[in-house]
């Protein structure tokens, strides 16, 4: 039996002619792992272009935010006495500052207690705050004399319920802050024989923030709390409410608040002291400036990124792993293209980045003229964020653009006004200057504002028509329903002497009606006129194409060259009302830009996943082959096997004739 052991016996060696013969065989598989190589290393290289983009498009997130152009600083020349900010709309000047009073809060006290658990009064007690101004008069050891309340109107009616669970110095005290209704309570102690006080304190400063307090139930608990600065005053006054006093250029300015934010359009002031300062308003040029240049450098290192993969080095003769390619090109192309031509801009003259210093160099890269950049920055602030920005200006000042949308076209649109945005509004019946209306205790009315439903709780009282409509803002206003949801109404007396309640809410959305609830009826107040009238929605066109009004917001039509452009109309007159000048700036430009490269079914997407399916291909293939030359080695075993185990028979066939033959030739005859 032949020898089964491959190249014994035989002398054949198999293994090596197998490695050899599968060396050739494998050599497909070489050139596909050489190819997969290439492609991951073109895809690597996309990965550095798609890191360059996302770094120069990171540059750009201040230059297209039309915050950025609209921003100014506000400087105090000597802040312990007040310092600013300032918003888009502020105007550059310097104004004069001279501060003689700081706003403070009123805080009153009750009269000492001995105890600040001992139980007051008995039963279940009503506790209402009002808060306004005590005016007139005169103020001996905190009591008012002779002094009148009017009720401010803009500020809510609270109330808490007092009975057993609650009646004393620490339940009152624990229930006022537990309302959080403007009011912050505490209690003090002075060391004498009644030490403990109830110190009830306004949580708003100013003259108008002062309290009122009524008592409905337990004459005890009353007794302690009822405070009517033009009346009965059981606490006594610790710190009067006060607003701040201060002039701006010689003009005598009063606000509630130490924060002053309505004496100059834009610029809200903090008072911190008395005394004099000098406050100056400049546009934020220095910011801008600073994005302006980190915008060039961005570019140039974009730049200079695409120049190292797309190279050729003739020493070598080796080129960038993305020489020639057709997506970086395009992608390079856009970049420069959309750089080197002119926006619409805001209708002045800057329309290139070379109008404000910026300029393409020889060699492809950007350089800014920084004394040309700051110029343009001084001269044409909001123009040079017309270069940069999606910014829209109104020349009618009652117009202003509050937003825009990536379907916004740059263009001028002629604005046309066919009607007005309006309020809900009630008006009642009767006419309430004929006598003070009596509001019975525990009289709630059913309000309807603006869709929502409440009962709305009116203090009692006798009430002239000017307290009465005071009394309703106030109350209606101070409905969670209502506050939740922003909702809020005015009240006023018109000519004739009847109640008027309007939404602050504009638009066909807003109304309101009243219904009678508990007590006294809706009809003393406002006649047989309950139910009010609907407002309307802002309507007209832009550039002559119909735009969606809701309340005063205007807003540019689906599919028009104005889509999404959303504007507020503040007021003004039915017709024509100039233009609205809208650019859409490189920086806004150039970011929805490199978000389509970077998007799903962008260049740079179809693009590597068209490398990644490549690579998926040679994964498949290479897998096939793999399998193929397993089976093709197995086959060449097999034969060299074979042949081996034929040649070893051979062999031993042909030692056994050689030995025959030579015993054949060494016999001998006798």
């Amino acid at each position: 039996m032949g020898i089964q052991s491959t190249g014994i016996g035989s002398n054949l060696d198999v293994n090596s002619l197998i490695t050899k013969l599968m060396a050739v065989e494998s050599q497909p598989l070489t050139n596909l792992a050489k190819k997969e190589s290439s492609y991951q290393a073109k895809l690597s290289a996309y990965g550095s272009l798609n890191s360059a983009l996302s770094s120069f498009q990171s540059s750009l997130s201040s230059l297209s935010a039309a915050s950025t152009f609209q921003s100014f600083s506000a400087t105090s020349s000597d802040t312990a006495i007040a310092s600013a900010t300032a918003t888009s709309i502020a105007v550059a000047g310097t104004y004069n500052l001279n501060v003689t009073k700081l706003a403070q809060a009123q805080s009153i006290s009750t009269p000492g207690q001995v105890s600040s658990t001992a139980t007051i009064g008995s039963g279940t007690s009503t506790v209402t705050f009002q808060f306004g101004t005590i005016s007139g008069g005169s103020a001996t050891n905190g009591i008012y004399t002779g002094s009148t309340f009017t009720q401010d109107a803009t500020q809510a009616t609270g109330t808490i319920t007092i009975d057993s669970s609650n009646n004393s110095l620490q339940g009152i005290r624990d229930a006022i802050n537990t309302a959080k209704m403007g009011v912050s309570a505490s209690i003090v102690g002075d060391g004498s024989a009644t030490p403990y006080h109830l110190v009830l304190t306004s949580a708003k400063t100013g003259a108008t923030s002062s309290m009122q307090i009524s008592v409905t139930g337990d004459a005890v608990l009353g007794s302690l709390l009822n405070y009517n600065p033009q009346g009965t005053q059981n606490l006594s006054e610790a710190t009067t409410g006060q607003s701040a006093a201060l002039t701006i250029n010689g003009i005598a300015i009063n606000s509630v608040t130490n924060s002053v934010s309505a004496a100059i359009g834009g610029v809200s002031i903090n008072l911190n002291k008395i005394g004099t300062s000098t406050l100056t308003l400049a546009a934020n040029t220095t910011a801008v400036q600073a994005s302006v240049n980190a915008f060039v450098k961005a570019y140039n290192d974009l730049n200079t990124s695409i120049a190292g993969l797309t190279s050729y080095n003739p020493t070598t003769k080796k080129g960038g792993l993305l020489l020639g390619d057709p997506t970086t090109q395009n992608i390079q192309n856009q970049v420069r293209k959309t750089l080197a031509t002119a926006v619409n801009g805001l209708g002045g003259d800057l329309t290139t980045l070379s109008s404000i210093g910026v300029a393409f160099q020889k060699d492809g890269s950007l350089a800014a003229d920084n004394t040309k950049l700051q110029t343009a920055l001084t001269s044409k602030f909001s123009e040079v964020g017309g270069l940069f920005a999606s910014i829209g200006k109104a020349s009618d000042s009652l117009i202003s653009v509050v937003s825009s949308t990536p379907a916004t076209q740059a263009g001028a649109y002629d604005v046309e006004i066919t009607s007005l945005a309006t309020q809900g509004k009630l008006t009642g019946d009767t006419n309430l200057n004929l006598a003070n209306t009596v509001i019975d205790p525990a009289t709630t009315l059913n309000v309807i504002l603006d869709g929502t439903s409440s009962a709305v709780s009116l203090p009692a009282g006798s009430y002239t028509a000017t307290q009465l409509a005071s009394m309703m803002q106030s109350a209606i206003n101070g409905t969670s329903a209502f506050s939740v949801l922003g909702a809020a109404v005015s009240a006023s007396i018109d000519a004739n002497g009847f109640l008027v309640l309007q939404s602050s809410k504009y638009g066909s959305s807003s109304n309101i009606a009243l219904a009678d609830a508990t007590g006294t009826t809706a009809a003393t107040l406002a006649g047989t006129s309950l139910a009010g009238t609907a407002g309307a929605n802002v309507a007209g066109t832009f550039g002559g194409n119909s735009a969606i009004g809701e309340g005063q917001f205007l807003t540019g039509g689906t599919g028009t060259a104005a889509d999404g452009l959303k504007v507020l109309v503040s007021g003004g007159i039915i017709g024509a009302r100039g233009t609205i000048n809208f650019s859409v700036g490189y920086a806004s430009q150039l970011s929805k830009m490199i978000t389509n490269f970077q998007g799903t079914g962008g260049t740079l997407v179809g693009s590597t996943s068209n490398i990644d399916r490549s690579i998926k291909d040679i994964a498949k293939q290479k897998e096939i082959l793999n399998s193929r030359l397993f089976d093709t080695e197995a086959r060449y075993r097999k034969q060299f096997i074979a042949l081996d185990s034929t040649l070893s028979s051979l062999t031993n066939t042909s030692t056994f004739l050689t030995q025959q033959l030579s015993a054949l030739t060494g016999t001998k005859s006798y």
